[in-house]
């Protein structure tokens, strides 16, 4: 099952938030390295020259040529620019300007733009000099504007010649007549044209030496490294986020198993506060109850779990995990406390016979218990433990108690065997008939296959997984197994969620209950429900069952 495509954007929050130490490294970095790179480079500064083109109709009329304009201003642009370009301009601002320059460095070091959509064209130089650059661009179109000027005083020279030549075929009358004086008009602008060296091109504004280098860009490349930084540390984040196996979601869990979320259980040191070997009477008295924010989070479970199975007879349930760690311990005895002070008599009953840890988290004898049980010793009414729910004063839930059933002192060499037995389920049974739910804590799926036998005895299946640990190939392979052998699976319950990042995975987090607003009474240090040092019981219990 492909969980990672498709991604919503509390999702893509969760990703930016978690590897949000990448994204500002990246971000860093990259941006450092521009604002060095650009820092050690060598400056170098543009200065711009501006020359300005006209058409120069009064010339061509007195030349006697015909009046011609350009219908198309960008070819007429396109040719002003060609013609700046020509020419051999670079070789004679080289020669003037000395300081080691070559034609080629010129060129190289030279831009011709036209400005918009004008008649002006812009001779920018860029050199390692504020001064040599705009010497350069000066020199460059001082020396094209003179060349103009030349080429037009040829030009004017040329037509006085020629016009000369035609007075001089003319007879004296020919002169005085209208002919002639004609002629002799255009001799004399042509030979004032000439002489004003005029040009169809002017420098409009020269060259200054600029403040401030062009390239590099310090600034400019420092803000593109930082874009550049944003985005590979976006890049890296998902690359990170997808060789990523953990779950980092509750909805991760929920995907996986395509079962209903039951609830969230913050990461709280409230269930971390036991302490191992105390007696039930110290224990009680040691403090560190679980607060009401807490318990009311296996409140909305036990609520969960009736409301998503309204038509089944929920009697007998097992949490279960695919890995060790996971907390399933933990909820099984919070889950079975809060269904206890709801008024269901409950047993809870420790199936791991490997590693148990039920007796030392809820400071009780560790024996006898289900292995005594399953081998025949001793009778299930003299195995189970009665705990006392201590509450407070003005709380309903005064005088209710919860039995469990330890995994005992003497762990077995065969358990998986013990749990497949007939005993067993003879057990089960047993209990079914004697309490209204019973909550089953079992050994880690994936480690062991004690709890397989069962999966197909109980009447629903709950699949614990800590938020931040576990990997996604081990709970997809854990839903294959499970789905395969058929398990009543009801709801999965995400372990270890951040408080901070509740949301609304925790309805109510925080909320405290009407009244003095202190913590719920009747939990151990470590927030299970504390014993009042009764060790077992003296007969069969025979509570009375709420539906």
């Amino acid at each position: 099952m492909d969980t990672e495509t498709n991604l919503g954007a509390e999702q893509v929050l969760g990703i930016l938030r978690r590897r949000a130490p990448w994204i500002v490294l990246c971000v860093i970095v990259v941006a450092g390295t521009a604002y060095g790179f650009s820092e050690h480079q060598t400056k170098k500064y543009t200065a711009t020259a501006s020359l300005v083109f006209n058409n120069n109709e009064l010339s061509q009329q007195v030349a006697g040529l015909s009046v011609t304009s350009s219908s198309n201003p960008q070819a007429q642009q396109n040719t002003n620019v060609k013609l700046v370009q020509l020419g051999d301009m670079a070789t004679k601002t080289a020669g003037l300007l000395g300081n080691g320059l070559t034609k080629e460095g010129v060129d190289e070091d030279l831009n011709v733009s036209a400005q918009g959509e004008s008649n002006i064209v812009n001779v920018a130089a860029t050199a390692s000099s504020p001064a040599l650059a705009a010497d350069i661009a000066n020199t460059y179109s001082d020396q094209f504007v003179a060349e103009q000027q030349n080429s037009n005083h040829a030009y004017y020279a040329s037509a006085l010649a020629l016009v000369d030549k035609q007075l001089a075929a003319l007879s004296p009358q020919e002169r005085a007549g209208a002919a002639g004086l004609a002629l002799q008009d255009r001799a004399q602008s042509l030979a004032t044209l000439a002489e004003l060296r005029n040009a169809n091109v002017q420098v409009a504004q020269a060259a200054t030496a600029p403040r401030d280098p062009s390239s590099p860009s310090t600034k400019r490349n420092t803000i593109l490294g930082a874009l550049l930084g944003l985005l590979l540390g976006f890049g890296v984040a998902l690359l990170l986020e997808r060789l990523d196996r953990r779950i980092r979601e509750p909805e991760d869990l929920q995907a996986i198993y395509g079962l209903p979320l039951l609830g969230v259980v913050p990461e709280s040191a409230a269930f971390s506060r036991a302490r191992p070997g105390t007696s039930a009477t110290n224990q009680k008295n040691a403090g560190g109850a679980l607060p009401a924010s807490e318990e009311e989070v296996f409140r909305l479970i036990r609520a969960h779990l009736r409301y998503f199975n309204v038509d089944r007879d929920l009697r007998t349930l097992l949490v279960a995990s695919a890995a060790p760690a996971d907390g399933k311990t933990t909820v099984a005895c919070y889950l079975a406390g809060a269904a206890a002070r709801m008024g269901s008599s409950v047993l809870l009953v420790e199936a791991d016979l490997r590693h148990p840890t039920v007796a030392q988290r809820l400071s009780l004898p560790l024996g006898p218990g289900l292995s005594d049980v399953l081998i025949g010793t001793v009778p299930l009414r003299s195995a189970t433990q009665m705990l006392d729910l201590v509450s407070a004063p003005a709380d309903a839930s005064a005088g209710r108690s919860l039995h469990v059933l330890v995994a005992g002192a003497t762990l077995p060499p065969n358990p998986g065997e013990l749990i497949e037995s007939q005993a067993m389920e003879h057990l089960l049974k047993q209990a079914k008939s004697a309490y209204d739910l019973v909550v089953i804590d079992t050994p880690p799926l994936v480690a062991v296959s004690d709890a397989f036998p069962l999966l197909r005895k109980v009447d629903g299946v709950v699949i614990v997984g800590r938020v931040g640990r576990n990997r996604r190939d081990i709970a997809e392979r854990l839903h294959e197994t499970l789905t395969g052998a058929g398990a009543p699976l009801l709801g999965v319950i995400a372990n270890g969620f951040k408080p901070g990042r509740l949301g609304s995975h925790g309805y109510g987090y925080g909320y405290a209950y009407a009244g003095d607003g202190r913590p719920a009474a009747g939990a151990s240090a470590n927030g299970a429900p504390v014993p009042v040092n009764r060790g077992g019981s003296s007969g069969e219990p025979t509570p009375t069952r709420n539906a």
